[in-house]
C-alpha cells in the first residue's frame, strides 16, 4: 500500500497530465441531464488513467475500464471517491437491510424507504444539492433524511450512496431515484439468485426489465452484483466459479442488447475469500469487469485488525489487474472503543492507494446478532471521536476529488 505522500503526490502530477490529454463532452455526453454530465466530468472522461506509484514493488498497473467514458461512472483522474452505506429509518430506529447474507438470496427484498420518505426523523439537515452546495434541500427527499443527517457528521456531502436491492426486487425506486436525480452516484448493489437458472434463461425477462430501468434513468449507476459470491453461506446457489462466471456473463449479454450504457460493472467479493479460499477464481476477465472491488470488514474473530491487513492480500491480488479499486463495505467495530479513532487514520494512510479510486463507509449496526454484538456493529453515530477521524478521511482532498464544499464543525 502506498503510504508516501511524495510518491502520491508524484502519481498525482501524472494522472493530472493524463486527464488534460483527454478532451471532456462528445456528442454522446452532450444527451445526457445536466446533473449527469456533471458527475462524469468530475469523474474525468477518460476509460484510461495512470495509476503512479505502488508499495515499492513496482509501479501499479494502467487503470482501464469496459465503461463507456462520459456515460457510465469512471474513476476520478486523482484520489478516490467517499461514499457510504446509511441504512433507512423507519419509527426512528434503523432497520435491517438486504446487505445481511441471509437476504442476499433471490427473493431478498428492500427495506431502504423505497416506499416513500422513512417515518424515522434524522437529527440533522445538512446535504447536498445538485449543484453539490450543503443545503438540505435532499433530505425530504424518500430514503435521504439518514444520508443528510451522515453527510451533516462528515461536513460534506457524499460522492457514492449505496442501495442493496433483492434478487426480484424492483429498481431504482425510493433512495435510488433520489441519489440519481441528485448530484451523487448510486452503487446498487443487487443480491444475486441461482447462476444455472440465469444461465437457462429463466430470469431473462426480469434482467431486461432492470436493465431498461437503469438505462432509463439517463444516471451514470454503479452496478454491484451479487457481492461476496465467495463466501461458502451462498454455494447451494453460486455453485462454483465457473457458474458464477457464465451467469456474469449472461447479465452482461442482455445489458449488452439491452444498450445500456449507463451502467460499471463492479466485481466484489469479500477480501476474506482471497486467502485460504480463492476469491479470484470468481473472477469473469478483464473485458466483463469495470470495477474491482473488495468487502473488508475486520472480522469478528479478531480482537484488533488494522485495515491494511485486511486488505493485504486482496491488494496483491489486484496489482495485476488493470482495474480500478472499489472498497465498498469498510468499517470499524465498535468493540475497538477508544481505538476506533486511531484505526480509522490508520485506513485512511491505507486507502491513499493511486489504485483505490473509490471507498464506501458501512455505517451499520445491522449485522450484529445482538445488542451485546459490538464486533459486527460499525456505526459511528454518537462516537464523538469516530466521527471525527471519519469525517478527516471524508475531507481530505484526497477522497474529494470533486472539490466538493465541506463545511466547519462537525
Amino acid at each position: 500500500m502506498v503510504k508516501a505522500r511524495s510518491r502520491t503526490a508524484r502519481a498525482g502530477t501524472e494522472r493530472a497530465r493524463t486527464a488534460r490529454a483527454f478532451r471532456p463532452g462528445g456528442a454522446r455526453a452532450a444527451r445526457l441531464p445536466l446533473a449527469a454530465t456533471a458527475l462524469v466530468a468530475a469523474g474525468g472522461l477518460v476509460a484510461t488513467v495512470a495509476a503512479g506509484c505502488s508499495d515499492g514493488a513496482g509501479a501499479a498497473p494502467k487503470i482501464t475500464t469496459t465503461a463507456r467514458a462520459g456515460i457510465a461512472p469512471t474513476p476520478p483522474a486523482k484520489g478516490a471517491y467517499f461514499g457510504a452505506w446509511v441504512p433507512p429509518e423507519v419509527g426512528g430506529a434503523a432497520t435491517r437491510s438486504p446487505s445481511s447474507t441471509a437476504s442476499d438470496g433471490a427473493s431478498g427484498g428492500a427495506s431502504d424507504g423505497a416506499s416513500g420518505t422513512p417515518s424515522g426523523t434524522a437529527s440533522g439537515t445538512a446535504s447536498g444539492s445538485a449543484s453539490g452546495t450543503p443545503t438540505g434541500k435532499d433530505a425530504g427527499k424518500p430514503g435521504m433524511a439518514p444520508v443528510a443527517a451522515f453527510e451533516r457528521d462528515m461536513g460534506r456531502q457524499l460522492d457514492i450512496v449505496q442501495s442493496y436491492r433483492g434478487w426480484k426486487s424492483e429498481f431504482p425506486t425510493g433512495l435510488d431515484t433520489s441519489v440519481v436525480d441528485s448530484n451523487r452516484y448510486l452503487l446498487l448493489t443487487w443480491a444475486g439468485a441461482d447462476t444455472k437458472e440465469i444461465v437457462e434463461g429463466k430470469y431473462d425477462g426480469l434482467i431486461r426489465a432492470r436493465a431498461k430501468a437503469i438505462k432509463a434513468t439517463g444516471k451514470p449507476v454503479f452496478l454491484r452484483w451479487s457481492r461476496d459470491m465467495d463466501r461458502s453461506s451462498v454455494k447451494d446457489r453460486v455453485h462454483s466459479p465457473a457458474d458464477f462466471i457464465a451467469a456474469w456473463k449472461h447479465l452482461r449479454q442482455i445489458f449488452t442488447a439491452e444498450k445500456v450504457d449507463n451502467v460499471a460493472w463492479v466485481w466484489c467479493p469479500s477480501a476474506r475469500g482471497f486467502g485460504a479460499p480463492n476469491a479470484g477464481a470468481f473472477y469473469p476477465g478483464d473485458d466483463q469487469v469495470d470495477w474491482i472491488c473488495a468487502d473488508a470488514p475486520p472480522g469478528a474473530d479478531y480482537e484488533y485488525r488494522d485495515l491494511s491487513e485486511t486488505l493485504k492480500v486482496f491488494m496483491q491480488w489486484a496489482r495485476n489487474r488493470h482495474k480500478p479499486i472499489m472498497i465498498a463495505e469498510f468499517g470499524v467495530p465498535k468493540a475497538y472503543g477508544q481505538r476506533r479513532a486511531e484505526w480509522l487514520r490508520a485506513a485512511t494512510r491505507t486507502l491513499e492507494d493511486p489504485q483505490v479510486k473509490a471507498v464506501v463507509y458501512f455505517d451499520s449496526d445491522e449485522q450484529a446478532e445482538d445488542a451485546r454484538d459490538k464486533r459486527r456493529a460499525y456505526s459511528v453515530t454518537g462516537d464523538t471521536h469516530a466521527v471525527s477521524a471519519l469525517r478527516e478521511l471524508a475531507t481530505a482532498p484526497y477522497f474529494n476529488p470533486r472539490n466538493l464544499p465541506v463545511t466547519s464543525g462537525g
